[in-house]
């Protein structure tokens, strides 16, 4: 009799305490979910924790995967140059060939042995912008241009890490979207959809990691590019350097125009290119370097 009593006993203490964990679970989840941060406050809190620098300069290494038969891997030595809040410029120099990018309010140059191959960017030139505009407003219209509805902000997981996900209703990713971890409000996902291309789902994924704090300023050491569910291109910085001083003609794109030829041969290569994807027409791109 006693030993049936206690198993009663140890059965409702059991039912019990799944009872309270559930309302405890229930209560931390409704809690946790019944405010998130607007979308256009996070972006505040993420250009905040970037940090004030006016400039940086990087060095760093670019490693291109070839989805082709072939499965070539280009590795290549990159210069960066931010000019906050809008100006940006990237140098590739190979053993004979040097390659420019430059962005600049907006607009777009990119030259590759003294001729200006191209006035357009893809997917894979848009992951500066996470630090270049250090104006909400100015980063609220990019995101904005690339598909990102920052009206709208949910809470998700990444990683075993809680984050914030600017841009949809988690764990929807049928939109571009951008995450940010939840105790940093750095940023370690970014979503592009290409939404041009209406035959196939095209997504750009692109990973932020290892961040380093150099005078006060954040930057990713570790970067990947997945286009659609493969690692296609990654990069690794080696220096960080914060607010070195520039010439504005760096990233002047009428005076590099005039300073460059705008070849015809441009055109040609436009055509070369129509029906090749983004990550084709990059690799055709940085192939020349090496030609």
């Amino acid at each position: 009799m006693g030993i049936a009593v206690m198993g009663t006993k140890y059965n409702y203490l059991q039912k019990f305490s799944a009872f309270f964990s559930f309302i405890v679970f229930v209560f931390f989840y409704t809690s946790a979910n019944a405010y998130v941060i607007p979308g256009p406050h996070l972006l505040e809190l993420m250009i905040e924790k970037l940090g004030s620098g006016k400039s940086l300069l990087i060095s760093q290494k670019l490693s291109l995967y070839d989805v082709s038969p072939e499965k070539n891997i280009i590795e290549l030595k990159e210069t960066l140059r931010y000019n906050f809040p809008e100006e940006f410029r990237s140098e590739i120099q190979s053993e004979n060939v040097k390659r420019i990018y430059v962005f600049s309010l907006g607009a777009v140059l990119t030259v590759i042995d003294n001729k200006i191959i191209s006035d357009t960017e893809t997917g894979f030139d848009c992951y500066k912008d996470v630090f270049l505009y250090r104006s909400r407003m100015l980063l609220q219209n990019r995101f904005s241009l690339l598909g990102v509805d920052a009206s709208v902000s949910s809470l998700g997981r990444f990683q075993d890490k809680i984050v914030y996900v600017i841009g949809a209703e988690y764990p929807d990713e049928s939109v571009s979207q951008i995450w940010l971890d939840k105790n940093t409000f750095q940023p370690v996902r970014w979503i592009i959809i290409d939404k041009d291309n209406k035959s196939n789902r095209d997504v750009l994924e692109i990973r932020y990691g290892d961040w380093k704090r150099t005078n006060k300023t954040w930057y990713p050491i570790h970067i990947e590019f997945y286009h659609n569910d493969v690692l296609t291109r990654e990069i690794y910085v080696d220096k960080i350097k914060v607010n070195p001083s520039f010439s504005e003609e760096l990233f002047d794109i009428e005076h590099l125009k005039s300073v460059y030829l705008n070849l015809g041969s441009v055109e040609k290569d436009k055509d070369d290119s129509q029906g090749l994807s983004a990550i084709q027409k990059t690799i055709k791109e940085f192939k020349k370097l090496y030609e």
